[in-house]
């Protein structure tokens, strides 16, 4: 019997509600055998989730999401088998969480002057890691009331385009994905369709990941429908990339998207995980 892989979720590293001994319980329970947790920006809960890993006998992959700056795009790549203490590595994930810290406080500063007064304190105090998030913003948003959805929050306030909101200004692709390929790990392209190119933009940005050296596409996530996953698929044959599946869960506040409950890849397509021994 084959493992079953989530390679794509989140804890309190992040903008995840679980600590990552109990996102790590949560994905045992829930038949996942391998799992990368791939926190924004940061390596942070790789060890405590570790930790938790070697005692349920669940073999942990060490990961980050990596925002990227594509033209006027933000993407999305997650890391996957990373060396946390490699040092160029480390130097970007350490400019990326200084942008977040600057970010936030200026988020703070915006909604204030819509009247939305102390955002910032109240976004920091949902976020128990380092990292201070716009999904912490959009809980402060929908605890206090100006908002009746986390999406709401994002629509109506933080979304691009609305008052809250500060353009991201992350790593280039080319440096996103060297910083993995430095670390020993593989570059994955996160949750293509969310992207919402056009056809041809979304095929550009494909080619131009895999010509700095991305590995795969995140064929089957949380948030592709079938047909969006059935076009991923087609896209990872026809560049010749390999095929990654990933939640991306971040609590169980979001029911639709559960540990354990994604489809298989197809069967013709390569698995990122191909070479990846079959026990820890």
């Amino acid at each position: 019997m084959s493992l079953y892989y989530d390679l794509h979720s989140h804890s309190t590293a992040s903008d995840g509600t679980l600590t990552p001994t109990d996102l790590v319980r949560r994905a045992h329970e829930k038949g996942v055998q391998v799992l990368a947790l791939t926190d924004h920006d940061t390596t942070a809960g790789f060890d405590e989730a570790r930790s938790e890993a070697d005692r349920v006998g669940l073999r942990l992959i060490c990961g980050a999401e990596i925002s990227v700056s594509w033209g006027s795009h933000e993407v999305h790549v997650v890391g996957l088998g990373l060396d946390p203490q490699c040092g160029e590595l480390r130097l970007g994930l350490e400019a990326a969480q200084k942008f977040r810290a600057w970010r936030a406080e200026e988020m703070g500063r915006r909604l204030a002057k819509r009247r939305i007064e102390a955002a910032f304190d109240g976004a920091r105090a949902l976020a128990p890691g380092a990292l201070v998030t716009r999904s912490h913003f959009a809980r402060f948003l929908l605890a206090e009331g100006h908002v009746k959805t986390m999406q709401e929050a994002f629509d109506k306030y933080i979304g691009r385009g609305k008052p809250g909101f500060v353009p991201g200004k992350w790593a280039e692709l080319e440096q996103a994905v060297g910083w993995i390929r430095d670390a020993g790990g593989r570059a994955v392209l996160a949750h293509p369709a969310r992207y919402k190119l056009t056809a041809t933009k979304l095929r550009e940005l494909i080619g131009a990941f895999k010509e700095c050296g991305g590995a795969a596409l995140e064929v089957v996530s949380g948030s592709h429908s079938r047909d969006e996953t059935f076009t991923m698929a087609n896209h990872a044959r026809k560049f010749g990339l390999l095929a990654s599946r990933g939640s991306d869960y971040h609590g169980p506040e979001n029911p639709w998207i559960d540990l354990g409950a994604l489809p298989e890849l197809p069967r013709d397509l390569t698995p990122v995980w191909a070479d990846w021994p079959e026990v820890a």
